[in-house]
């Protein structure tokens, strides 16, 4: 399962009901920061999530209405709060601008507190652990160096326990074993293989987290079928020019490419001000009904098999730290 909070959700811009863009990604205990507009450390505070274990942050692209909210993060993270490391994913682009931003204008000469890894992003897999991976891909957009995220489930193969009571396996290490891939022998001397009681493979619940995108024939098949899609949705069809001239995409658009890639559910984000959400929402859920339209402090749940829910803000994970 992935939970994923959205802290801003407005276009180039803040509006009074919506701040820039970035999200965070929850999976297990790890915590990733997708963007960071200006003003996310605040956010982070009023989201109630706090700062632990968010020293992961990824960069969709280098505008600085996807960045500048780094200088203040950072300024935080030495005042007042304490991490090991900060790591930050981006196109090398990307990084020239973070670079120039974090220790140009924040640092100054200064020795950060903590270790700053700036990690060159490139297509593939960029992270794994025991439970999920999340692989980059890139995205056309205003200039090079622009991606997208996918977070995924490792595949996983379900015990079947009427089978192992069945078999006579007890309740204990033993299951533990047989659910890792590995045989046992039962008191009797019977052996009991993994296949006689694992079910078959289950695909795992995948969240694709795709930034500002000027087109979607281009994009890869990672996203077909994602029970979730996070896009964005900055003009309405009237102003497809305007979006083609700026390289975005309208709600329309978005929708559609949902619709033709499988997905489960469509979260739209990345709304200008000069659009109402009900008339955004509306024109996606003409075309695509499973759409939502982000709000700031939305908080989603997205699991394999299951509709995507939205919580209250106040179950957020951690939300006590």
């Amino acid at each position: 399962m992935f939970e994923i909070v959205f802290l801003g959700t407005s276009a180039s811009a803040p509006s009074v009901y919506r701040g820039l863009p970035a999200q965070v990604v929850i999976a297990e205990e790890y915590r990733f920061l997708v963007d960071c507009g200006e003003g996310t450390q605040r956010q982070i505070l009023k989201s109630g999530i706090g700062f632990k274990r968010l020293n992961r942050i990824l960069l969709t692209h280098g505008h600085l209405d996807h960045i500048l909210g780094l200088a203040g993060l950072l300024s935080t993270f030495m005042r007042w709060e304490s991490i090991d490391s900060l790591e930050i994913w981006g196109g090398d682009r990307t990084l020239d601008r973070v670079q120039e931003l974090l220790f140009g204008v924040v640092l100054r000469g200064q020795e950060a507190p903590m270790p700053i890894h700036l990690i060159d992003l490139k297509p593939g897999l960029l992270f794994t652990s025991k439970k999920f991976t999340i692989e980059a891909f890139p995205v056309t957009h205003r200039g090079p160096g622009n991606f997208g995220f996918a977070f995924i489930e490792k595949a996983r193969r379900p015990f079947l326990a009427e089978k192992a009571e069945a078999i006579g396996v007890p309740v204990g290490p033993e299951r533990g074993l047989l659910t890792a891939g590995k045989s046992i022998t039962l008191p009797g001397g019977q052996v009991v293989h993994p296949d006689d009681v694992l079910g078959d493979v289950m695909p795992g619940a995948r969240l694709v987290v795709v930034g500002d995108v000027a087109r979607t024939d281009n994009l890869p098949d990672i996203i077909h079928g994602a029970d979730a899609l996070v896009i964005e949705a900055t003009y309405c069809a009237a102003e497809a020019d305007f979006a083609e001239d700026y390289g975005h995409l309208t709600a329309a658009q978005a929708a559609r490419f949902a619709a033709e890639a499988g997905v489960q559910t469509l979260i739209l984000t990345h709304l200008s001000r000069r659009n109402r959400e009900r008339d955004v929402l509306a024109e996606a859920r003409a075309i695509f009904p499973q759409t939502y339209v982000a709000r700031d402090f939305d908080h989603f749940s997205v699991s394999k098999g299951k509709p995507v829910v939205r919580l209250e803000p106040a179950r957020i994970t951690d939300s006590a730290t």
